[in-house]
């Protein structure tokens, strides 16, 4: 089955507790301090829409790209509900545009003021030449001196955190099991999902439940060689922190904050 194909239906309830507004606040705050207050921001790996309509909530043209449909289906269907509500002031979120696009070989129609990837996008590029044409595509695209700011989840946490284990977690409608199988010699976590989720038929009044299998391939990395990465492809490593507090970044971090910035474009008059 394809990756986010029936996750995507669940995946908001799954992921509750992922501290979007703690993210949130840090990009928000790393944009303003480099007098980025508006204009056009791009998500990578945007999924469901839940940090792109933060965003397009204080005032920022969002575009959102991710590679599932049925994760930008999610989204799109948020930024429609929002359009139906009345007296609505913000028309920014109303005005998402979501492209259904590799982050590989991602497309805009011109340059913007930042590009943003959250809750571990990178760690699915699991080969060096696809980040490096990532990080590529990113600088062709920012304004000069636009920044780049992504978060990944590090060697540290899928061998020694959460590596061969596994996790169950009971929804209001829908429950999961999620294993965990990690390759020291390609630093590549597997992720086996297992889904109980509502069966569309229902027998008399018991509810009916179906299992639904996905599988999900990330790459843990260390800041050494995302730094390397970064240079390869034409960015300037700024800085980096750890997600928890957004302190300076240690060996021991499980997720990291970067922020990066482009080089190699001038503004013409």
């Amino acid at each position: 089955m394809d990756t986010y194909s029936e996750f995507s239906k669940w995946y908001d309830e799954f992921m509750e507790d992922v501290p979007y507004k703690e993210w949130f606040e840090f990009v928000k705050k790393t944009l303003y301090d480099n007098k980025i207050t508006g204009g056009i921001v791009c998500e990578l790996g945007a999924g469901t829409g839940n940090f792109t309509m933060r965003l397009a909530e204080v005032g920022f043209d969002m575009i959102g790209i991710d590679n599932s449909n049925e994760m930008l289906n999610v989204a799109l269907g948020k930024r429609d509900n929002h359009k139906a509500l009345p007296n609505n002031p913000f028309d920014k979120v109303s005005d998402i545009m979501y492209l259904c696009q590799d982050m590989r070989e991602f497309e805009l129609y011109g340059t913007v003021a930042a590009i943003v990837s959250i809750c571990d996008s990178i760690n699915y590029l699991l080969e060096d030449e696809d980040i490096v044409n990532t990080f590529k595509l990113v600088n062709n695209y920012l304004d000069p001196s636009g920044l780049f700011i992504f978060d990944f989840n590090t060697i540290h946490k899928y061998k020694d955190v959460i590596g061969d284990s596994t996790i169950a977690e009971s929804g209001d409608e829908a429950s999961f099991i999620w294993s965990n199988y990690f390759d020291e010699e390609s630093n590549v976590n597997e992720y086996e999902v297992t889904f109980f989720v509502p069966a569309d038929d229902v027998k008399g009044e018991e509810k009916l439940y179906k299992k639904v299998e996905e599988y999900h391939y990330q790459r843990g990395f260390t800041l050494d060689e995302i730094k390397a990465f970064l240079e390869e492809a034409g960015l300037i490593f700024v800085d980096a922190f750890d997600s928890e507090g957004f302190l300076e970044a240690r060996e021991d971090s499980e997720r990291i904050f970067v922020v990066a910035k482009e080089t190699g474009k001038k503004w013409t008059e």
